[in-house]
């Protein structure tokens, strides 16, 4: 069995770095959530890793660790009516930029997931590709935005029950893709997202 690679705590040891992620860029329903995290240099869990890699029990046995041992973090929900007026990703680095904005301290640098994002304040960036499985504090911001989300969807399977959303989190599964055919939009969803299986048939 290979052994699980060990996340890296910072790319700079001098500065106060934030790890920034999201979760929610390809559901139908739903905000997005972005997620900053400030971590101890010498935090470590076993259990860290990209939130995707990770279980639903690990990702909620570890959300309580890291609320209570970060130096800072912040969670900011973009709205499925913002998404469709900047995009998805605009709204996903507006939400970002968000979080970042309500950390204190400041941090003096961010450590971004994925290739893309937006100098909106003077705070330098790093865009890091899979960075939630090579940087801690990365993984951190992943962690919280997935649970927060998933949290928020069940919230909401709650008000409309037959689309799912318990247990697809507003992604585009079939039970889902059925339901919007059965019982048209709620006003969660994403206008802007086009289901290739809901499109009219040309024939």
């Amino acid at each position: 069995m290979r052994e699980k690679k060990h996340l890296l705590n910072f790319l700079d040891g001098s500065l106060i770095e934030a790890g920034c992620d999201e979760a929610g860029r390809g559901p139908l329903a739903g905000p997005v959530f972005a997620a900053a995290v400030i971590l101890p240099k010498d935090f470590h869990h076993p259990l860290l890793d990209d939130s995707k890699k990770m279980t639903e029990k690990a990702r909620d046995i570890l959300r309580p660790v890291i609320e209570r041992e970060a130096v800072a973090y912040a969670v900011e929900a973009v709205s499925a009516g913002e998404i469709d007026s900047m995009n998805i990703l605009n709204a996903s680095i507006a939400g970002m930029w968000r979080a970042v904005m309500r950390l204190s301290p400041l941090p003096e640098s961010l450590l971004v997931d994925g290739n893309r994002f937006k100098p909106i304040h003077d705070i330098p960036y790093r865009c890091i590709v899979k960075g939630d499985g090579i940087y801690a504090p990365i993984a951190a911001a992943s962690v919280l935005a997935k649970t927060y989300r998933d949290e928020y969807m069940r919230k909401l399977a709650a008000e409309y029950p037959q689309y799912g959303w318990d247990r697809n989190m507003g992604y585009p599964t079939r039970e889902h893709i059925e339901a919007i055919r059965t019982c048209g939009y709620t006003p969660y969803h994403r206008k802007s997202f086009h289901v290739k299986e809901l499109e009219p048939s040309l024939f």
